[in-house]
């Protein structure tokens, strides 16, 4: 269990740097959506195409980026949203059973399933270097990428918490009072 559980510290430290790394990309994607609407405001009144589909597909890629890298590290922080009002009452045990189930059924099998969709029409975006519609748009190849990259790190991601649930069903005490720390830190009292 000790090989398991580094392996789990180990995707638990690549989901936080790459979840660090989609929350400073949103700086720079205000700054480009920014530039964008300021651009075409500002192009308006002066006669002048300030602004180009390049600027305005970054900003799409950008978003997408963001959005794609942060499903790992929402789950870490286990920030998703719950609506269910028996969870919520559970015994933390009862709910660490929920979350195993949940992540052994649906999560991992999602995800499996996600990589395996997408690969072949991530593979034939490559091999035809796939280009926008649009007139000075970017190559799609890149972007369609990042779904599978999102899919594998959600998949690890997926793996290391079922390693932290078991962890804890089987009284490894030091894993959960350390899942109960990051809770903490995160702002979300699920384990109280």
């Amino acid at each position: 269990m000790a090989v398991l559980l580094r392996m789990a510290r180990w995707i638990d430290q690549l989901s936080e740097a790459l979840g660090k790394v989609a929350i400073s990309l949103t700086l720079v994607l205000v700054a480009i959506g920014f530039y964008n609407v300021a651009a075409r405001y500002v192009g308006r009144f002066i006669g002048q195409n300030l602004s180009s589909n390049s600027f305005i597909e970054t900003q799409w890629y950008l978003f997408s980026v963001i959005f794609f890298l942060m499903f790992a590290y929402n789950l870490r922080h286990d920030v998703n949203v719950r609506v269910d009002f028996l969870y919520a009452r559970w015994s933390e045990r009862r709910r660490i059973w929920a979350d195993l189930l949940g992540t052994l059924l649906a999560l991992i099998p999602f995800c499996i399933l996600g990589i395996w969709t997408t690969v072949t029409p991530v593979l034939f975006s490559w091999r035809l270097w796939e280009m926008s519609p649009d007139p000075g748009g970017l190559p799609r190849a890149p972007i369609k990428t990042f779904i599978l990259v999102a899919f594998s790190v959600l998949l690890l991601q997926a793996i290391a918490q079922a390693i932290k649930y078991i962890a804890i069903l089987t009284g490894q005490n030091e894993i959960a009072q350390q899942v109960r720390d990051e809770t903490a830190l995160a702002g979300h009292s699920n384990f109280e």
